[in-house]
């Protein structure tokens, strides 16, 4: 397991430590942008040895799976606090996708994905270290590919973008121009589904409260919150 831990606030003794068993980016920026105060650490789960111990399961099944052996593996080397694993699956056509093999994999992929539907899995595993009560979720949002043409395939494909990432999209970076809609929670697709996070931690007794440093009664416009 790796740490990364970002350097923030998060040891002020008011807050509940909070740890992201996750190296996405995607995820870091999503938590960041809702003022969580965090650190990271990553797990060392094969993935590959957990999917094929699984057998055959349903993608979201999968997504939840692969989020808590992930969230276990880190919250083993935790103290205390909260940790929280998470894992992405795309499903289309019936399979479940992670990220592509390669370049040649990603072009198959949009070629037929383009004018169709999917559905974007992700798992999520939360653990109150301290008492060691545990809950998951898998929350699905389906996803709606734009018609695009094979040149805008392969100009996307060459940017790599697409070869980092479940389903090979990510709805915040350029495959944004190729996704007509969506039908579901926005931040599920990026990684990390928020309003997943705030139920989940509700469940284990705590708040997003807890992880969010503020000054000392003053929002940000310099007015006092009585």
């Amino acid at each position: 397991m790796s740490s990364n831990s970002k350097p923030t606030s998060a040891d002020s003794q008011h807050l509940t430590p909070f740890v992201l068993a996750s190296a996405s980016p995607s995820r870091r920026g999503l938590l960041e942008q809702a003022r969580l105060v965090f650190s990271v650490q990553v797990s060392a789960v094969d993935e590959d040895a957990v999917t094929a111990s699984l057998g055959s399961v349903s993608s979201p099944e999968l997504a939840l799976a692969l989020a808590r052996a992930k969230c276990e593996d880190v919250a083993g080397h935790v103290t205390r606090g909260l940790v929280l694993g998470c894992d992405s699956v795309f499903e289309f056509d019936g399979q479940s996708l992670g990220k592509p093999q390669d370049a040649a994999d990603a072009l198959e992929r949009w070629r037929r994905m383009r004018g169709r539907d999917g559905r974007l899995h992700t798992g999520h595993w939360l653990i109150d270290v301290e008492t060691g009560q545990a809950t998951g979720l898998a929350v699905s949002t389906v996803v709606k590919f734009s018609d695009v043409a094979d040149d805008e395939i392969r100009d996307y494909v060459v940017t790599g973008e697409p070869l980092q990432v479940a389903g090979a999209f990510t709805l915040e970076g350029r495959a944004g121009l190729f996704i007509d809609g969506i039908d579901g929670d926005p931040s599920n697709v990026i990684g990390l589904s928020l309003p997943g996070l705030r139920r989940m931690l509700e469940e284990l007794g705590h708040s997003v409260l807890e992880l969010t440093e503020r000054p000392g009664g003053h929002n940000d416009f310099g007015g006092t919150i009585t």
